[in-house]
């Protein structure tokens, strides 16, 4: 049993964006805390830390600066120790952490998939021609565009409440959310249905929530190896050695996945033209112990098919 757990006198504070969805995911993260330890939910303090992709909402995130706007100022309270840890959605985490931390912490992944939304239509292929779909991610773009060119596609920000209030306004016929903050909010209804992953390639670690420490945090490491989800590590290995021989970041339109079958994962990667012009998919398996290794196999094959350039504006 770790020594030294924290009580409501002397909390452990768990930093978090102040979205629904992220202080959903934090709450998890506590009650899956308290649970393991047997601990109030008063010892364990949910901190909210407004970032600065929180605070811009008006222009696209490559505009701005890319997903680490979602998390510097976390990281920095981390740092300094006004927080104890930090919960983030994994698909918004830039590959490499700044010096002093580590996130290698996962909760149980939920549903992969992307949900069409629409107040008009239930799936994607009944969008008709020239219909208006509105999404701030490159990848939903670009793999919109690749079997769909005759889409109008706008920009689309903000968190699951404001897009459902914007497609009510008429910004746009449809949009895209992720089923896995649907799922936790409890509002998976918005859904008008699930697009399996043959059809869109999910984001690099998508619906898989990360927990992120300071490095020389013993005591917190201990703590958090009892939450940890094993097969969550070991698909996201792939996934995000995967992304990081690709040098993604939100300019770069990215999907992967991995899956365990018997003793091996399994990994699907694709990069697309920001415009849709061109997809270029690749796969393979590896033992579970070369998943990382796996992934930057499938990256590297990618890069050689794509060749110079291929991530360029036009």
């Amino acid at each position: 049993m770790t020594q030294n757990l924290p009580t409501p006198a002397a909390p452990l504070k768990i930093g978090t964006r102040g979205s629904p969805l992220a202080l959903a995911q934090a709450y998890e993260t506590r009650q899956r805390l308290s649970r393991a330890f047997d601990l109030p939910e008063t010892a364990f303090e949910v901190v909210v830390i407004k970032t600065t992709g929180d605070k811009i909402q008006d222009r696209p995130l490559k505009d701005i600066g890319g997903k680490g706007l979602f998390t510097k100022e976390i990281e920095e309270d981390m740092l300094s120790g006004a927080i104890d840890i930090a919960v983030h959605s994994m698909k918004d985490m830039p590959v490499d952490q700044p010096e002093g931390l580590i996130l290698d912490i996962y909760l149980p992944r939920e549903d992969v998939r992307d949900a069409f939304v629409s107040a008009k239509f239930k799936r994607l292929a009944d969008l008709p021609q020239g219909a208006v779909v509105g999404t701030s991610s490159l990848r939903r773009r670009a793999q919109l565009l690749n079997f769909r060119p005759d889409l109008q596609v706008v920009e689309f920000r903000g968190n699951v409440q404001t897009r459902l209030k914007k497609l009510d306004d008429g910004v746009a016929d449809a949009t895209f959310l992720a089923m896995a903050g649907l799922n936790r909010l409890g509002r998976a209804d918005v859904a008008g249905s699930a697009v399996e992953v043959d059809e869109m390639l999910p984001a690099v670690a998508q619906g898989a929530i990360g927990i992120e420490r300071r490095l020389d945090d013993s005591r917190v490491a201990e703590m958090l190896a009892a939450i940890h989800d094993v097969e969550t590590g070991q698909r996201l290995a792939a996934e995000r050695a995967f992304l990081a021989a690709l040098d993604g970041s939100c300019e770069t339109p990215i999907g992967g996945l991995a899956v365990l079958q018997s003793g091996s994962v399994f990994l699907r990667g694709e990069i697309l033209r920001p415009d849709g012009s061109e997809s270029l998919k690749e796969q393979g398996s590896a033992a579970i112990k070369d998943a990382a290794e796996l992934g930057r196999e499938i990256a590297a094959r990618l890069r050689a098919r794509a060749g110079d350039g291929f991530f360029d504006w036009t």
